[in-house]
């Protein structure tokens, strides 16, 4: 998928929604545990009750490398389903994996072949030569991490550098000769929306994945006035505000409830 088809499928949709599958086994209703895969079938609900409004899913490998072999057939179990319910919604990796060389090349092919993932979060703080084996398969995309949503980012990311920029303006000046706007995205955290307008200063056309909406209260409005670029650009993530705000047999229904009342709210902001 292209930057430009990105875009058309947000437009179309009205939506820069990215639920994140952070299915974590020990939170999902009960009743689920009676299905022989539950967190699949729990992604499955939320995907029904969610994808006309999402242009993106964002699964967390954690919740699912956790539970082993079983989990990560429920992964590519839960992007087969994706795809099949609308081929369109672009699946993000949330990996965050970072490495040089043949082992960064094997984790390309495996999240964009053997899971048919669009995209993969990787860490940049190995270099260059750990990112480009990634962004060598035409339609798809490595996600770097610039300026992560939580406090940690202080320790690195805002550090400043001998020559007054932080180090995350740095990674985002250095990263955008490695690809294009057709491969590479960033992501850019919405607890800390007064950066965004810097970052997109930096990066006018790059696609950003915000996480930090909703749990993490980071502020929606600030978001899609600082972050958008002129053509959209923005895939704005909510997890847990999304897929927990239900416990009981009527989950699904509160998550699309959530998922309605964010994406009511991004367009509230598209008009003003």
């Amino acid at each position: 998928m292209t930057a430009a088809e990105l875009n058309q499928e947000i437009r179309r949709k009205r939506s820069f929604l990215c639920v994140g599958l952070d299915s974590d086994p020990a939170r999902i209703p009960p009743h689920l545990n009676r299905e022989a895969l539950p967190v699949y079938a729990f992604n499955k609900a939320i995907i029904n009750a969610t994808h006309d409004l999402a242009v993106a899913y964002k699964p967390n490998l954690a919740f699912y490398e956790g539970l082993g072999p079983s989990g990560m057939r429920q992964l590519e179990m839960t992007v087969d389903y994706i795809r099949s319910v609308d081929p369109n919604l672009f699946i993000v990796a949330d990996a965050k994996r970072g490495d040089i060389g043949n082992t960064a090349e094997q984790y390309a092919r495996a999240f964009y072949f053997h899971y048919d993932f669009d995209a993969i979060t990787l860490s940049p703080y190995m270099g260059r030569d750990s990112v480009e084996p990634f962004l060598q398969f035409p339609g798809k995309w490595a996600v770097l991490l610039a300026l992560t949503s939580n406090p940690g980012a202080d320790d690195f990311q805002m550090q400043k550098l001998a020559g007054g920029d932080y180090l995350y303006e740095k990674v985002l000046s250095d990263s955008t000769s490695w690809g294009t706007v057709d491969n590479l995205m960033y992501v850019a955290g919405a607890t800390r929306p007064e950066f965004l307008r810097n970052i997109r200063r930096i990066v006018p056309d790059h696609f950003l994945l915000v996480p930090g909406v909703g749990v993490q209260g980071g502020s929606l409005e600030m978001v899609m006035n600082h972050g958008r670029s002129g053509h959209g650009g923005l895939l704005i993530n909510n997890s847990r505000g999304i897929i927990f705000s239900g416990k009981g047999p009527g989950f699904a229904d509160e998550a699309r409830k959530a998922a309605l009342n964010m994406v009511a709210a991004m367009r509230a902001e598209w008009g003003s």
